[in-house]
């Protein structure tokens, strides 16, 4: 508040602003015209007032430096201009998933400790047991991690960021600010610090350690004028010939539409191109997660050292699983396969070495943390400066030269070979004119061939064939493709691929879906623009596959025969036989009478010498793996002998049982069997295993039994029987087959010399009818 003494005439005609203005005329807040008045009015009375003035509130800057700065604080006196200034509030603990089995044994040890306290009981030895297992389990955990578990540490809310390894390991430390356009991203720290009395320029990714730090550092992902920021202090550096040390931890460089305006690329590459050309040397660590372009724009470095939890990754594992998988829960695969840890890029000579951290992460204890950076920075540092600069860029260059290198002509692992995708050749547009022309000139050659006694080509054949399957699969995937099936066919796919690798049954929420796909496609194929091709070419492959197949049964019966001949003919020529022969031929022509006039006698002989011929061609066949039927001369077949009503009754009842049949499928769980069978039959192959065969004759036994206890329930058992016994005497009726098989050589007791074939025998292999 202000007072001011005056004469009330002074304020005659005066406004409040006037009364406020500065003194600059002479007196506080009275102007000189209201002075001049207040004199020629010749007024004595005079009069106290007062002028109360309100000033509006502003907000405080909040400057870092304090009232009472401490100089004998760790870091020098300019510590106190960082904003960076220890937590309030320790922060809150963290339980990862992979770590609740730990958080039972600590709940333990903190209630017998709580126990302990109250009662005043004596629990020592048992608090010691528990946390010798709490220490065992620790153990146990993180030195078996996998690499999402890794992943999960790496991100960790607690983990220490860079400015708290920074303040941890130097002496001094004064950070430097701005990229010299207007802009200071908060997502990228820079400055100057010591360490052991050797100076150095250090600049990392800066994530929070609240929600409130994290919003404000943009959660480590820093924009264009972090990378200017960092490209300005990489040119001081080299300008003074400060060693740079870089700290990475982040998820990547922020992928908004202003970065991208403002030329987030450009910068990562500018920062690329001038690192190495930087003729300081340069070491990179990193402490958390290193995500693709974001990590590499302050991270290509003579040496690259991780922390053993920390990752560094083209791509984070959930992004991969997405593209790959189409989905983010195939993250835990994703990070395996990517080799994103430590150690795998270690291996990969990625990185150079590996930074231990204590059981239980970084954050566990991050004093001890801070201490093993810094050893393995002044090692890297010893052994670089002692470079000159030419030696200095070659190593730089050298160090990423070799980064994927590979040599060929070495073999690749059986293991890596079965993961290995199969090359894919690539399909030949051929037109449908040139296949039609190949076609015919193919199956001319093959008449010419067959008129001419010749064997028709068959590399030919089967060389057509294949181009004609390529042809047909790429009209099939174009007709798919023109229909709108393609993304749903690729998803049954993968649904499908999946049930194979874990050797299930279909679900039959997958067959439906097959089913439903596939008469969609039967449906709208004939509206594709490729039908008529697509049919054409089909066309032609059946008929090439048709003839294929009765080539290759014509080849396979002309060998068989090739075979038989040439038994017959061993045993025709052998001594024994053709002396019985030449005997029995002589005593009937020593007899001086006709075939006809025979006595019993010879012609017994006769056919005692023809059966054992028969016997002995007999075993010569049964040699080669076939088996016998033997077929009379006058013999006629048993449907000539059927009548046209029993024919008609047994197609019926033949599409009874198979209608039967299909039902029981569909009705009972033969059906799942079935399924099951044939992907036991698909995973057995050519050469199955005595265990596959015994799974699948299990498999055969069960479906077998199963159809049969379901037709037994069924009448038509008792149909078969009728129709069995009505061919029965049909056949009875018209002299069985033929009247002559009944006596061929009759005798006067009527006993035949050929014993026919039991009713009702099958043979499972093959048979070669012989005419006797």
């Amino acid at each position: 508040m202000a007072s001011i003494s005056h004469s009330p005439a002074a304020f005659v005609g005066t406004s409040a602003s006037d009364l406020l203005r500065s003194s600059s005329n002479g007196i506080n807040g009275v102007p000189l015209r209201t002075l001049g008045r207040a004199q020629l009015g010749g007024t004595t009375r005079r009069r106290d007032f007062g002028v109360v003035a309100k000033i509006k509130k502003t907000k405080k800057h909040e400057y870092p430096w304090p009232d009472n700065a401490d100089s004998n604080v760790k870091g020098g006196v300019l510590y106190h201009l960082s904003h960076f200034k220890p937590l309030k509030d320790k922060p809150k603990p963290v339980t990862l998933d992979f770590e609740l089995p730990l958080v039972s044994l600590e709940k333990k040890i903190i209630d017998v400790r709580k126990m302990a306290n109250e009662t005043g009981l004596d629990f020592s030895d048992q608090i010691i047991s528990l946390e010798n297992k709490y220490q065992q389990a620790l153990k146990d955990l993180y030195t078996r991690l996998t690499p999402i578990q890794r992943v999960n540490i790496a991100r960790h809310p607690n983990r220490p960021t860079f400015l708290d390894h920074v303040f941890s390991i130097t002496e001094k430390f004064v950070e430097l600010h701005g990229d010299r356009c207007g802009y200071d991203d908060p997502a990228i720290v820079t400055g100057i610090g010591t360490i052991d009395g050797r100076r150095y320029m250090f600049m990392g990714h800066q994530k929070g350690r609240n929600t409130k730090e994290n919003i404000k550092r943009n959660f480590g992902m820093p924009t264009p004028h972090g990378y200017r920021k960092a490209l300005r202090m990489m040119y001081y550096a080299d300008h003074h010939n400060f060693p740079i040390v870089t700290f990475i931890d982040t998820p990547g460089a922020f992928a908004d539409l202003k970065s991208e305006e403002l030329g987030q690329g450009e910068s990562i590459a500018h920062n690329l191109r001038t690192m190495f050309g930087l003729k300081v040397p340069i070491v990179s660590i990193v402490i958390g997660e290193g995500g693709s372009g974001g990590a590499l724009a302050i991270g290509c470095a003579n040496k690259l050292i991780m922390l053993e939890n920390a990752v560094f990754y083209v791509a984070s594992p959930e992004a991969s699983a997405a593209i790959l998988w189409k989905t983010s829960k195939a993250s835990p695969k994703a990070a395996e396969m990517l080799k994103i840890t430590a150690t795998e890029l270690c291996r990969l000579q990625i990185a150079d070495s590996v930074i231990p951290e204590p059981l239980g992460g970084a954050h566990a204890d991050p004093s001890w943390t801070s201490q093993q950076i810094k050893n393995a920075i002044n090692e890297s540092m010893d052994e670089l400066l002692k470079m000159d600069t030419q030696e200095l860029l070659k190593h730089r260059m050298l160090k990423h030269r070799k980064i994927g290198g590979f040599q060929e002509g070495i073999p690749v692992e059986p293991k890596k070979k079965i993961n290995m995708k199969k090359r894919e050749e690539p399909i030949r547009k051929t037109s449908d004119l040139n296949i039609e022309d190949e076609v015919k000139k193919l199956m001319q050659q093959r008449l010419n061939a067959k008129e001419s006694s010749m064997e028709p080509p068959e590399a030919g054949l089967n060389e057509i064939i294949e181009k004609l399957k390529r042809e047909v699969d790429h009209e099939f995937s174009e007709a798919v493709k023109a229909i709108g099936l393609n993304d749903r066919l690729v998803k049954l796919r993968e649904e499908f691929s999946a049930v194979n690798l874990q050797d299930q049954l279909m679900h039959p929420a997958l067959k439906d879906k097959i089913e439903k796909l596939k008469n969609e496609f039967d449906q709208g194929l004939s509206a594709a623009p490729n039908y008529e091709s697509l049919k054409s070419k089909l066309d032609m492959l059946k008929e090439l596959s048709k003839s294929k197949i009765l080539a290759e049964k014509s080849n396979k019966a002309a060998a068989l025969k090739r075979e038989i001949n040439k038994k017959f003919a061993e045993v025709l020529d052998r001594p024994d036989i053709k002396e019985k022969y030449r005997a029995l031929k002589d005593e009937i022509e020593n007899s001086g009478v006709t075939f006809q006039d025979l006595d019993d006698g010879m012609k017994e002989k006769i056919v005692k010498v023809k059966n054992e011929i028969e016997l002995e061609l007999a075993d010569a066949i049964k040699s080669l793996g076939l088996d016998i039927e033997v077929v009379k001369p006058k013999a006629k077949e048993l449907s000539e002998q059927t009548p046209f009503d029993v024919k008609v009754k047994i197609e019926e009842l033949n599409e009874e049982i198979n209608g039967e049949i299909e039902n029981v499928i569909k009705s009972t769980d033969l059906r799942d069997k079935i399924e099951l069978l044939k992907l036991e039959v698909a995973k057995a192959g050519k050469t199955p295993d005595v265990a596959s065969k015994k799974r699948i004759a299990a498999l055969e036994q069960q479906i077998k039994r199963g159809l049969a206890e379901a037709l037994d329930s069924s009448n038509l058992k008792e149909k078969h029987e009728e129709l069995k016994a009505e061919i029965s005497k049909t056949i009875e009726s018209s002299g069985g087959l033929d009247g002559s098989l009944k006596e061929q050589y009759p005798r006067e007791d009527g006993p035949t010399y050929d014993e026919p074939r039991e009713e009702g025998s099958t043979y499972d292999e093959p048979r070669v009818k012989m005419n006797v």
